[in-house]
């Protein structure tokens, strides 16, 4: 690493803007822990027999974790990047065997008697391999003077494929085998930095497509009426492509069997999914209105937040949250809380804060010199993004319940800690912008 005439100095060259706002935040969930599962007979917010005497534990060791980050040496990340995703992705294996079966997920280690779910560390870890991947093997941009050079379709998508693999192959591991939906899901979130990295803009469509591809192959129960609806896009592009009538049949036909094939794929793997979890698609696509159900939770959160109105109850005040009518009030649904206790007003401000955070990461990744430093940075800013969004719009009722936590406000120390990894990296890796990092 060339040091040439800066003086480091870590802390001085630190956002502290982005360490305010994870102070914040942090402090921010707890107190809706404490407000979520409040316990008069323990009133001590310390309380360590109560969930949120717990969460202060975590918090206490996410700060050890956020300054230990702050001593390492860049080179940890950049240099080592591969063997931390082994590393981790073989800890993921191993907890199919050694860990402890919560909830029909076999994803838990237990450490005394907290629980640790690695999934949740394999987050940073991917978006390690890939940044490192990425920074010595750029996407190709087409120019006039590599136009020869990428007719081969191997230079043309090396980049694409092994990034993807790199997100496959944990996802697999978590889902299939730890039975770990939510989680393994926002691994594809990552992807999105793809678009910033060089792919080409069509492979955005192509992921809103899928999306609607998906939920039309799950209401469309006739095979026969779903093949004809995958016909209009193919339609549509032999309408609109200039090319000559060949090349136009062929490529339709190609987009028709490719999303003809996807749909069917789609529907055979819905129909091996959990009870539960189709119930919770059901619910969501307005097919089932099961408000003593799967749909109660939802329900209810919708209830409490809507009952805070603008201003909100106050704090400790929130009558769903104190009668626990609404599951799981302290992790998926936590912002219920935040809702009712603190209205409109309390909403939109924490809202505020994870856009002012999201932005502030995009931010600083494009003011990197350090190519691995801006492809980290964004890829962070895009797993706080699908969280956030779909965490948020399960509390709501707009988006599927799939169980993944709020950055910083949900109970639960793996996912606090995992967050406070993946973020104090980044904040690691920008005080040594002024470095060129390999």
């Amino acid at each position: 690493m060339n040091t040439g005439r800066f003086q480091r100095n870590t802390w001085q060259n630190s956002d502290k803007v982005t360490i305010y706002l994870y102070v914040a935040l942090v402090i921010l969930g707890w107190l809706n822990v404490y407000a979520a599962v409040y316990n008069e007979n323990h009133p001590w917010i310390f309380d360590i027999s109560q969930k949120y005497g717990k969460q202060f534990l975590w918090i206490a060791g996410a700060g050890i974790i956020a300054f230990s980050i702050m001593l390492m040496d860049t080179v940890i990340f950049t240099s080592f990047s591969y063997a931390i995703f082994v590393g981790m992705l073989l800890l993921n294996v191993a907890v199919i065997f050694l860990g402890k079966d919560i909830k029909g997920s076999h994803s838990w280690f237990r450490v005394g008697g907290m629980g640790i779910q690695p999934s949740e560390f394999m987050k940073f870890a991917i978006l390690l391999a890939i940044s490192k991947y990425l920074s010595e093997n750029p996407i190709p941009i087409y120019t006039p003077a590599n136009k020869g050079r990428l007719k081969s379709f191997w230079l043309k998508w090396k980049s694409l494929i092994v990034c993807t693999l790199f997100v496959i192959v944990p996802f697999v591991v978590v889902k299939i085998f730890q039975n770990e939906t939510g989680v393994a899901l926002t691994y594809f979130s990552i992807m999105l930095l793809l678009y910033r990295e060089g792919a080409p803009s069509w492979t955005i469509v192509a992921g809103f497509v899928l999306v609607i591809v998906f939920f039309l192959s799950i209401m469309m129960g006739s095979k026969l009426w779903l093949l004809a609806v995958m016909a209009v896009p193919a339609l549509i592009f032999f309408l609109i492509f200039p090319a000559k009538m060949s090349v136009r049949i062929f490529y339709s036909m190609l987009i028709w069997l490719a999303l003809s094939g996807t749909s069917l794929l789609i529907q055979k793997i819905y129909d091996k999914l959990e009870p539960h979890q189709k119930n919770r698609i059901e619910v969501l696509l307005g097919r089932s209105k099961d408000v003593k159900g799967v749909g109660y939770n939802v329900n209810q959160s919708k209830i409490a937040i809507g009952s805070g109105g603008f201003w909100g109850k106050g704090y400790l005040k929130g009558t769903q949250t104190k009668y626990d009518f609404v599951p799981e009030q302290e992790t998926d649904f936590i912002f219920c809380t935040v809702g009712e206790e603190w209205g409109f007003a309390g909403s939109s401000l924490v809202v505020a804060m994870y856009i002012f955070l999201i932005i502030r990461l995009i931010f600083l990744a494009e003011r990197q010199r350090s190519s691995f430093s801006r492809i980290y940075g964004y890829g962070v800013a895009c797993i706080f993004f699908i969280h956030v969004l779909v965490n948020i719009g399960m509390a709501l009722g707009i988006m599927p319940v799939i169980g993944i936590p709020l950055p910083f406000f949900s109970y639960g120390g793996s996912s606090l800690w995992g967050f406070t990894v993946l973020l104090f990296i980044f904040i690691r890796l920008d005080a040594e912008r002024l470095f060129i990092l390999r």
